[in-house]
This record gives structure tokens, sequence and C-alpha cells, in this order.
């Protein structure tokens, strides 16, 4: 199985990514949210990799985060769900917005994902509710979309912007202005 990739990206497209790692181009499916934030054709990426095999098909699906994967990884072990339902919840909702709906058992959140009806929607509920890490120490989905955007607007890599503020917060850190300040400090060092 492949864990993880780090290449050149080859090809970015609506239904995909291709990344070239030592000679061997890989096809990816990725979430539409993958596409906006990861650099330019021709640049070096990283990416999170999910094998799905099947008996006519082996097919690779690649993430931003450890978190997503996780995430993708918990909504394809529900019976009836497969990689492509998977992919269009993660392409419609944030991680973060996902979470909060599963939370708060909101069916109308859910079902506004191409493919999830009310049905589906409560059957994610049921099975993931006592299954998704707690929220505790996050920030609220708008703050860190925002800080994410802010930084990434100064030229850093949105993956590395989330690995930033996610170490950030661990450390307690929960307000935007010190969120991105201590951001700020945590990928200069890391330049």
């Amino acid at each position: 199985m492949i864990g993880s990739l780090r290449g050149k990206l080859i090809s970015k497209k609506p239904v995909g990514i291709v990344i070239e790692a030592n000679g061997v181009g890989y096809e990816l499916s990725v979430p539409i949210s993958v596409l906006s934030s990861i650099p330019e054709v021709g640049s070096e990426v990283f990416m999170y990799i999910y094998t799905h095999v099947r008996e006519d098909a082996l097919q690779l699906y690649g993430f931003i985060s450890e978190e997503e994967k996780g995430f993708f990884v918990k909504i394809i072990g529900i019976s009836g769900i497969g990689p492509k339902i998977a992919l269009a919840i993660l392409s419609t909702i944030t991680v973060e917005r996902f979470r909060k709906a599963i939370e708060s058992e909101d069916t109308k959140t859910l079902s506004m994902v191409p493919g999830v009806g009310k049905k589906m929607a409560g059957r994610l509920i049921l099975e993931l509710k006592d299954k998704l890490p707690s929220q505790t120490g996050a920030q609220p989905d708008d703050d860190y979309t925002d800080t994410i955007s802010a930084l990434v607007n100064l030229g850093y890599k949105r993956s590395d912007c989330i690995n930033a503020i996610e170490h950030i917060s661990k450390r307690g850190v929960k307000d935007i202005e010190s969120v991105l300040r201590e951001s700020l400090k945590y990928l200069s060092k890391s330049s």
C-alpha cells in the first residue's frame, strides 16, 4: 500500500492530479479543496495517500492532511458508502464542518452533498457519532479558514500552514491573532 507520495506535480484537472515520483506518474483522485490548495504544475508536492483496491481496479486518493485521510477512511468504512461518496463529502464541506454536522446530528448540512440523501445522512451520523475525535482545542471553522487563507496569501504552502496551525492549537493558543502570530513564527523557523 502507498501511504504518502512526494514528487513533481505533472497535471492538475477537475477529476484529480498526477504526481511524478522517480519517473512514475501516479494518478490521484482528490477532493476539490486540494486542487485549490496545492501549488502550480511543476512544483513539488506531498500528499497522504489512501490506496483503494478492488477486484477490477486500483485507485489512489490523495489528501493534504492525515486528518482528512482519516475522515475519508472512516466514511468508506460505513456499509454502502464508497470512495466516490466520501470524496464528494470532502469536496463539498470541510472536515471541521463535517465533524460539527455529525456531532450536532445536522442531516441538512450532510444532505447538501451530491449523492447523500436524508437516509444516508442519518446513517453517517449513526455510524460516526462516537467514532470521530472531538474538536477540543480546534479553532472555529471560519477563523481556521481565514488564518490559513492569510498565511497562504503571504506565500506559504497550504499544507505547511495547516501543520503550523495544528501545532499552535495543540499548545492551547486559541484567539485568531495569537494563532496567526505564532503560526508566522513557526513557519519562519521551518523555512
